[in-house]
C-alpha cells in the first residue's frame, strides 16, 4: 500500500457527523488549522438525508429524523440557514375504551381541544390537571437545565441550586421515574405516553435503580428550555449541510472517504492521526484530535480497551405512502394523529411486558413504536412528481428492540412484521395497501435494525447514544482542566471527545462539538502554540 506523508494541523477531528462538523466550524472561525476525516463517502453521520427507493423522488431523514436539543445560540454562532419547524400535534395515542376505538390526542397550540381530548378517553379530567402540573414542573427544569448544556460543566450540588425545586430534583435525578408516573398519574395509557421519552434508544425500564430511563428522559424534555421536537426543513440532510457550509466558510478541510485506522499520542506532545484513503495510507498531525465516534471506537483505535460492548435497542423504519391510512378512530383526521407522535401499543403494562420479553431475548410480542409523518409539516422532500401524486412519508421508530434479538438474519423480519401487525391493529386498513411501490414495484418499505446501523454508520452496537446517556453534571465539584470543566475528557489530555458519548451528549445537538470546540479555545495560549 502506498503511505503519503503526513499533514499538520492544529486539529484533527476523526468523524464528519454533526458534532464534528459544529467542532470545525467553531474552531476554524478562530483561526485555528482544522482537518476533518469522514469515513463516509459523504459527512452526516446519522444525520443525512437520501433516495431510499428507486425511481420515488423523496429524500427521507434515513436514521436520525427530529431536532430538539440544537442549541439556538449554536445555530446563531455559526450563521447556520435552518428552518425547524415546530409540530402542532404532540401527539396521538389510539386505544380501545368501552369496546370504541378512540384515541388521546395532544395538540400544541390547542389546551381546550387536548383537555376535551383526556376527558374523553379517562373519563374525567383528573389526568389532564396532572399533566398540567406534571409538565409544567419539566418544563421549570428545561428552562433552567437547557442552558447549562452550553456552559462548563456544573458539579452536581450546582445543578440542584439551579433547578432550585427540590420535588423536581428528587423526581427526575434521584428517585426512578415510575415513581413519579405511578403518583401522578393513574391512567396506563396516560402513563405509558409520558414512559415513552424514557424510553427512546434506551434499553430500561420505570423502575430501573441505575436511573438510565430518567438521563433519557432529561434529554428528551429539556431541548432549547421547552422540549419540543422540531421537523428539520430539507429533511435531516438540510442541517448537515448547512454545518458543513459553516465550517468549509470558515476555512475547515473535509476529506471523505478516510478511515481513520489509528490514533497514537504520549499524551504531551502532537496526536498522530493514521488513516486509509483510496487505496493508499496517510497521516494527520495535530496538537489536538477530536473524536467524534463512540469512546469505545476510540480506544479501539487507541490500541486500549473497549469495555463491555455498548447495545442499541431501536428498529428504525422508513416508508413512502400512496396515501395516509384510515383509523378506526373515525373521529381523528389522520393528519392529526399521524402529524405529530403516533403512540403504538406504548401503554404503561405493555411497555413492562415488551421490556421484559426482549430482556429474556425474545422479540417482543406486541412491539412499542412510535410513528410521524415529515411531509405533513414539511413536503419540500418530496419532488415534484411525488408531490403530484399526493404520496407520504413515515417514519417509524421502535423501542426495546435490542442488538442481542438481532443475532438470528431471520429476525428482522419478524421484528417487523410483530411491528406492521401493531399499526395494522389501530389503522381500518393494511399498511401494506398503502405503501407506495418503487421503480421495480417493490414496496417502498426499508428497516434498519442496531447490527446494521454498526456496519452502516459505525455506532457500536448500533447505541444512538454513543453509549448509555449521563446526567448533565460532574463527577467532581472542580474538574480538573479545560477538557474535564467541559465534560468532553479521555485518558489523554490532548485527545477529546466531541461526540454523542461525551458528556452532555445524545442527539442532533452540536452540543458535545460546540464543547469540545470551547475546551480547545479555553486552553492557554502556551499549551495550543
Amino acid at each position: 500500500m502506498k503511505t503519503n506523508a503526513s499533514s499538520r494541523h492544529d486539529v484533527v477531528i476523526v468523524g464528519g457527523g454533526h458534532n464534528g462538523l459544529v467542532a470545525a466550524a467553531y474552531l476554524a472561525r478562530a483561526g485555528q488549522r482544522v482537518l476533518v476525516l469522514e469515513r463516509l463517502p459523504q459527512v452526516g453521520g446519522a444525520a443525512v438525508s437520501a433516495r431510499a427507493f428507486e425511481g420515488v423522488d423523496a429524500r427521507l431523514s434515513r436514521y436520525s429524523y427530529l431536532v430538539s436539543l440544537l442549541p439556538h445560540q449554536v445555530v446563531k454562532d455559526l450563521g447556520l440557514r435552518l428552518d425547524l419547524r415546530r409540530r402542532r400535534i404532540s401527539s396521538y395515542t389510539p386505544v380501545v375504551r368501552d369496546g370504541r376505538p378512540t384515541g388521546l390526542l395532544v395538540d400544541a397550540a390547542d389546551p381546550g381541544r387536548t383537555r376535551e381530548s383526556f376527558r374523553a378517553v379517562t373519563g374525567t379530567e383528573r389526568e389532564w390537571e396532572a399533566w398540567q402540573r406534571f409538565y409544567g414542573m419539566t418544563g421549570q427544569v428545561a428552562e433552567r437545565v437547557f442552558p447549562t448544556l452550553t456552559e462548563p460543566l456544573p458539579s452536581r450540588a450546582a445543578l440542584r441550586r439551579r433547578v432550585a425545586d427540590d420535588a423536581a430534583w428528587d423526581a427526575l435525578f434521584e428517585r426512578p421515574l415510575g415513581e413519579t408516573v405511578e403518583r401522578t398519574f393513574t391512567d396506563d395509557l396516560v402513563r405509558g405516553v409520558v414512559l415513552t421519552d424514557a424510553l427512546i434508544g434506551s434499553f430500561t425500564h420505570a423502575h430501573d435503580s441505575s436511573l438510565l430511563q430518567n438521563r433519557c428522559f432529561l434529554y428528551h424534555t429539556i431541548g432549547n428550555g421547552t422540549g419540543d421536537w422540531d421537523v428539520p426543513v430539507g429533511g435531516m440532510g438540510a442541517v448537515t449541510d448547512a454545518l458543513a457550509g459553516a465550517a468549509l466558510r470558515a476555512g475547515a478541510e473535509i476529506r471523505t472517504g478516510c478511515k481513520v485506522t489509528a490514533v497514537a499520542t504520549d499524551g504531551v506532545g502532537d496526536v498522530e492521526v493514521s488513516y486509509r484513503h483510496r487505496g493508499g495510507e496517510a497521516r494527520a498531525v495535530g496538537r489536538r484530535a477530536l473524536v467524534n465516534a463512540a469512546p469505545a471506537v476510540l480506544a479501539r483505535l487507541l490500541g486500549e480497551d473497549p469495555g463491555p460492548a455498548p447495545e442499541g435497542a431501536q428498529l428504525k423504519v422508513n416508508m413512502v405512502l400512496r396515501r395516509l391510512p384510515k383509523l378506526r378512530d373515525t373521529a381523528a383526521d389522520p393528519r392529526d394523529a399521524f402529524a405529530g407522535t403516533f403512540h403504538i401499543a406504548e401503554g404503561y403494562r405493555q411497555l413492562a411486558t415488551a421490556h421484559a420479553e426482549a430482556q429474556e431475548g425474545r422479540i417482543p410480542s406486541a412491539p412499542p413504536s412510535e410513528i410521524y409523518c415529515h411531509t405533513l409539516t414539511d413536503p419540500s422532500i418530496l419532488g415534484p412528481e411525488a408531490v403530484r401524486q399526493g404520496l407520504q412519508t413515515l417514519t417509524l421508530f421502535g423501542l426495546h428492540m435490542p442488538a442481542r434479538l438481532f443475532t438470528d438474519p431471520a429476525a428482522k423480519e419478524r421484528a417487523l412484521a410483530a411491528s406492521l401487525a401493531q399499526l395494522d391493529a389501530v389503522l381500518a386498513e393494511p399498511i401494506a395497501d398503502c405503501l407506495a411501490t418503487d421503480a421495480a414495484g417493490r414496496p417502498c418499505i426499508e428497516a434498519r435494525t442496531p447490527p446494521e446501523l454498526e456496519r452502516e454508520i459505525g455506532l457500536p452496537g448500533g447505541h444512538i447514544f454513543h453509549r448509555d446517556l449521563s446526567f448533565p453534571f460532574a463527577a467532581d465539584e472542580q474538574p480538573d482542566g479545560a477538557a474535564a470543566r467541559w465534560g468532553v475528557a479521555t485518558a489523554h489530555p490532548n485527545v477529546l471527545l466531541c461526540g454523542a458519548g461525551a458528556i452532555r451528549g445524545g442527539g442532533v445537538s452540536g452540543i458535545p462539538g460546540h464543547n469540545a470546540a470551547q475546551a480547545v479555545l479555553e486552553e492557554p495560549a502556551e499549551n495550543q502554540a
